[in-house]
């Protein structure tokens, strides 16, 4: 199981910035050559994103790079330069359809075949940022085997619609909602809009437990800051582990028994709640694995 609680962005020409996320534990690093670099700094954060992403790997985080919209002219470039051995995967801003991530898959195969990678080695996470974007989300999600994740973009979404952002988010209920059920519907991780907001530690509590609860797998972050508060927002309790182990021991007694379903503490365990149970120990052995390895 790959984690994807947090995925912290790092611009691709801040050499000072780079060096600090070697000691970053993140579930993913993200080297960005889209938003965070100028456009007349684009070819020079290529050449450090290109220079740095060997040092940065083996951290214990897993290493992506952003590129730039497939039509804006830039995207090959940036592949050219992210596509190496040890590279985890790419991140896609603004796809409008499925089609737009078949167009990168293709290059990234040629470039896997030629820089010596296993060919479906590099991963994808998509974003879905537009309004376009919004109404295709499954097929987006569901457009390519390397896809493990789609991020939700609210920034963009909020420009290009017109809607003003509130204190407490209300107007991203739809878009969160739909993004949720395309990415579990396509068998892939929906990760929320990052929290302005680095300095309000209680609003990001408050957002990251309430789209927890939505059914998104994790949240993108700005600053190194909002790590632990998401990690551990992310993570199943202490409670929530007990409570998984005992259904999954009451449904294993009850299904050896004969029957489909089983009582725990007075309520009712069918399959889709063990399975529940499981993912969620599953999630935890995930996690404690990954701390070991730091």
């Amino acid at each position: 199981m790959e984690l994807l609680r947090t995925i912290l962005s790092v611009p691709g020409n801040r050499e000072n910035m780079l060096e600090k996320s070697k000691h970053i534990h993140a579930d993913v690093i993200l080297l960005d050559l889209e938003d965070s670099v100028p456009y007349e700094e684009k070819s020079r954060a290529r050449a450090i994103v290109k220079k740095w992403l060997p040092k940065i790997m083996g951290n214990g985080s897993k290493v992506y790079v952003r590129i730039n919209p497939m039509d804006g002219g830039l995207a090959q470039e940036d592949l050219e330069a992210a596509i190496i051995p040890g590279i985890d995967g790419i991140s896609q801003p603004k796809p409008s359809t499925g089609q737009d991530i078949q167009k990168i898959d293709k290059i990234v195969t040629r470039l896997e075949k030629e820089r010596g990678l296993p060919e479906g080695h590099v991963r994808m996470l998509p974003w879905i940022e537009t309004s376009l974007g919004l109404i295709n989300a499954y097929d987006i999600a569901s457009s390519s085997p390397r896809i493990n994740g789609v991020i939700f973009g609210a920034n963009d979404l909020v420009l290009e619609t017109g809607m003003i952002r509130s204190e407490d988010g209300h107007e991203l209920l739809y878009p969160r909602t739909k993004i949720v059920i395309a990415a579990r519907a396509a068998g892939v991780s929906p990760i929320d809009t990052p929290y302005n907001n680095f300095k309000d530690e209680p609003g990001l509590i408050r957002e990251a437990d309430f789209v927890r609860k939505l059914g998104f797998s994790g949240k993108f972050v700005i600053h190194p800051s909002q790590i632990d508060i998401v990690n551990r927002t992310f993570r199943p309790t202490e409670e929530e582990v007990a409570y998984a182990k005992q259904v999954v021991t009451a449904f294993e007694e009850a299904r050896a028994k004969g029957f489909a379903s089983a009582s725990l503490d007075g309520k009712m365990i069918d399959i889709p709640i063990a399975q529940r149970a499981l993912k969620i120990l599953l999630i935890d052995e995930a996690i404690s694995s990954r701390e070991k390895r730091r």
